[in-house]
């Protein structure tokens, strides 16, 4: 299966979009265009080939149309056939990985400040997602906005945005709960996971040893072994990352800050914070405002 990575810094860009019913027997048309479209399988079975794959779109199925491919129907659809569909475009440049490469993307998710670094979807061209529900959810909002004439058309492209980072978060999360991760390497997305949920907690070596069933000294030696990370001080970085992101785009207090990533102690955090960041959350604070100062 290859994989659109796509930036979404800047909002993707929605250029049309509707459900397509057919009451008779319907072959789709042969043609190219220069927009991404994605289908999403209502009733039917959609029968469409794009380049030399082809693909059969059924309830559920979601599939990605690139710009400038060949894609016509390849056999009739029997009546009834329907099927959402948008197309959008994008600014940036995107590339198509593999399987392996996807890999190496994710394999970002295990460090603990992951979620600053990620500004990228990653849409299957072919896929059924766990939740397809939340999917056409946000494709029916999109249409009530598209066809409320709303004064500005940036909330279209900002829903169109939204339906394609749920469609990449659903994918990798069922990548990490498939068949083509190492156990080990399941376990320990799960334990990220719960972890990052959990940041706000008073949460240990302990809890997290407890709630997986896992001898704790073992657990942390695995989990070293398989993120480079002791797992006490990826608590602590995950606790670190959001309180950075805390301290520059709020004016909550030290003491708010801390508590908000789970430490009682606000003398705690603040030694904490030094030993990761050698300066203290006020001189963090600081230097953020005089670089932001200087960029303007």
């Amino acid at each position: 299966m290859n994989y659109l990575k796509i930036n979404i810094e800047k909002p993707a860009e929605f250029v049309s979009g509707g459900l397509f019913v057919s009451d008779v027997p319907w072959t789709h048309s042969r043609r190219i265009v220069d927009s991404f479209e994605i289908i999403i399988g209502i009733s039917g079975c959609l029968y469409i080939s794009q380049g030399q794959a082809e693909y059969e779109v059924k309830p559920g199925d979601v599939l990605l149309i690139l710009p400038g491919q060949m894609h016509q129907g390849y056999r009739m659809c029997e009546s009834g056939i329907s099927f959402y569909w948008f197309h959008f475009t994008a600014d940036r440049e995107y590339a198509l990985l593999d399987e392996h490469q996807l890999s190496e993307e994710l394999s970002k998710l295990n460090k603990p400040d992951s979620a600053k670094m990620f500004s990228e979807a990653y849409i299957p061209l072919f896929y059924a997602p766990s939740r397809v529900e939340r999917v056409n959810i946000l494709f029916q909002q999109l249409q009530h906005v598209v066809n409320s004439n709303y004064y500005t058309r940036q909330a279209a492209h900002y829903i169109a945005t939204s339906l394609l980072i749920e469609l990449s978060e659903q994918m990798i999360k069922d990548y990490y709960n498939s068949s083509k991760l190492p156990q080990g390497d399941k376990i320990i997305s799960e334990m990220i996971e719960w972890i990052r949920v959990h940041m706000r907690e008073d949460i240990s070596v302990s809890d997290v040893a407890e709630k997986f069933t896992y001898n704790k000294d073992y657990l942390s030696r695995f989990f070293k072994k398989r993120t480079g990370f002791h797992l006490q001080e990826y608590i602590h970085l995950m606790k670190m990352s959001k309180a950075k992101e805390l301290l520059t785009r709020s004016s909550q207090s030290i003491k708010d800050v801390a508590e908000f990533v789970g430490f009682r102690d606000e003398k705690y955090f603040m030694r904490l914070f030094k030993k990761y960041e050698n300066m203290t959350p006020t001189e963090y604070r600081q230097a953020f405002y005089k670089i932001h100062m200087n960029n303007h």
